[in-house]
């Protein structure tokens, strides 16, 4: 460690001190963040906290947020007053509506300059107040343990999300006393576990094992709360099928013989659940599980059959109800699940057990009518490269310990679709809470943070891309074996083809200019390498997977290609 840094009193014994001590008694060792407060990140090696540093100001929330989802820890990240403080309004909202743990330290200016048009001041407290869960500002050093503790319980308890810490410049380098002492870990979620009332629980357990044709839907909750053994019992055990959101993607093997995949708004041609849209619109109870019942996953409320009865175990007792009235069942997945499934096989499961060998059948014809129906277009070998036969090699090099990360827009359907979940707990990050543009290589340098050993894989089109190539510079730095694949279109697809759709028309922002992005990984010296030719598209993938650093193919695809999209179905022209 640099001597200089244990000489400067400053640092040695000062509230940056102080609060690195208690963000690492938190079990916090890794934290984003460019330069800025520079007194916590002078002080922060001391304790075993080590700085991720990044490019893009808004890239660091994003990361953190990676970081979180596969840590199961808090993730944490730093920003500077002003502009920098800005900039994380989007992953803070992003990880608000996803419900990802992040606390954001943000230095603000002296306290003795406040409201007299100090260099980058800005009312932070106002900035953060619509995107985080709760805000505060620490303004005397006795309050500081007891401040970082309050928001690290804020940022795990109930339903998680992101808090912001405000750290003024001046008391950051202020001298203090030895801390306090408290030995809490806050900082891993879920941080207490609750059970929803048993009374209800029986009552849904009545529910289900009467039902003429129950579903369970699985949303991110699930993920969130460690809850996916508990699920992959209740349906191997209870006899129950089991469909999942985008963000609940993996929560239980799509391998299994009771596994619908990914339902919602992209149901359409060539998607895995084309066949198998009967088996939700034709449910008589259906179980929401950690799941938001938002306007995508229900295919703008038009999927879910309105005559069902719903139960919904959430731990945010706002979201039970929200969008379909249900039996509440308020607690965390983990433990309500596992009292569920208790339950339902109490009250016997031999409806659902004698019924369970039709589901099955229903389903395989489901997922066999996909693959004949894709067959051609995932293995064709036609120029521009179809996304779908880029899928169908990515999907036969992963395996359940891969990660796969996804930008928004059409790389999360893509990957959605055509990527199989191959057992319980497997992750598949995508941005579903705003969904926006650029977050998956970000997304994919925190995940990787957080599991080193572990293969982490990020699809991103190129509109997406172009925010955030300059973090391929940050994944080389720290030596992160991240494979990248760009689908490059030289359009932006989701735009271009919905505003045809609803418009007739579209805007000029759809088109780009050509750019080679593997030049661009080859410039920040990345592997990188640019396909055309289908017939290279393996070997480049290979080669790229096998590199040890970041890599990147940018695979020059089909601009007409679409994913299947509900509401463009009878729109367009079929490739199939």
């Amino acid at each position: 460690m640099d001597s200089t840094v244990h000489a400067q009193r400053g640092v040695n014994e000062s509230v940056a001190l102080r609060l690195a001590h208690a963000f690492r008694r938190h079990g916090v060792d890794t934290v984003f963040g460019q330069s800025i407060p520079s007194a916590f990140f002078l002080a922060a090696p001391q304790v075993g906290i080590r700085q991720a540093t990044y490019r893009a100001e808004n890239a660091g929330g994003t990361m953190a947020d990676g970081y979180a989802r596969i840590s199961g820890r808090v993730g944490v990240v730093t920003a500077q007053n002003g502009p920098a403080a800005t900039l994380l309004v989007a992953p803070l909202a992003e990880a608000l509506k996803a419900s990802i743990p992040i606390v954001a330290l943000v230095q603000d200016v002296a306290r003795n300059t406040t409201e007299k048009n100090a260099f980058q001041e800005l009312d932070h407290l106002r900035l953060f107040d619509g995107c985080t869960k709760w805000t505060r500002r620490i303004d005397h050093v006795s309050r500081v343990e007891e401040m970082v503790d309050l928001a690290f319980v804020q940022a795990c308890s109930g339903r998680p999300g992101p808090v912001a810490l405000i750290v003024p410049a001046d008391l950051l380098t202020e001298a203090a006393a030895a801390a306090e002492t408290r030995k809490a870990d806050l900082g891993h979620f879920p941080l207490d576990r609750s059970l929803a009332d048993p009374s209800r629980i029986r009552e849904a357990a009545r529910l289900l094992a009467t039902a003429r044709a129950p579903l369970v839907i699985a949303g991110g909750g699930v993920h969130a709360s460690g809850a996916c053994a508990e699920l992959a019992a209740l349906q191997q055990d209870c006899h129950l099928p089991v469909a999942t959101t985008v963000m609940g993607k993996g929560t239980v093997a799509e391998t299994h013989a009771l596994s619908l995949g990914v339902v919602g708004y992209f149901m359409g041609d060539g998607a895995r659940g084309r066949a198998l849209r009967p088996l939700v619109a034709e449910a008589d109870v259906v179980l929401l599980v950690g799941n938001r019942a938002n306007q995508n996953g229900t295919d703008s409320w038009k999927l879910y059959p309105p005559g069902a009865r719903f139960i919904q175990i959430d731990i945010d007792g706002t979201e039970i109800g929200r969008n379909y009235e249900a039996l509440r069942l308020m607690g965390d997945a983990k433990l309500t699940l596992a009292a569920l499934r208790e339950a339902l096989l109490a009250e016997g499961v031999e409806r659902r057990a004698a019924a369970r060998a039709g589901v099955e059948g229903q389903i395989l014809a489901g997922v066999e009518d996909w693959k004949s129906f894709t067959q051609r277009i995932r293995e064709s070998d036609r120029a521009p490269i179809r996304p779908e036969r880029v899928m169908q090699l990515l999907d036969q090099m992963i395996d359940a310990d891969t990660i796969v990360v996804a930008d928004a827009s059409y790389s999360s359907i893509w990957i959605t679709n055509y990527l199989t979940a191959r057992a319980a707990g497997q992750r598949f990050l995508t941005p579903r809470g705003l969904a926006g543009l650029g977050w998956g290589l970000p997304l994919a340098i925190g995940a990787k943070m957080a599991a080193p050993d572990r293969k982490v894989v990020c699809l991103a089109g190129d509109g997406g891309f172009a925010h955030t190539w300059a973090e391929l510079e940050t994944a080389r730095r720290l030596g992160l074996d991240i494979p990248v694949i760009v689908l490059n279109n030289q359009i932006l697809g989701y735009q271009k083809h919905a505003e045809d759709v609803l418009f007739g028309a579209h805007t000029e922002a759809c088109y780009f200019q050509p750019v080679d992005h593997a030049v661009i990984a080859q410039a920040c010296g990345c592997h990188g390498v640019r396909v055309d030719d289908p017939a290279m598209l393996q070997e480049a993938l290979q080669e790229a997977w096998a590199q040890k650093g970041p890599s990147l193919v940018d695979v020059i695809t089909d601009p007409d290609a679409r994913p299947p999209v509900s509401f463009y179905d009878n729109t367009y022209p079929s490739p199939f």
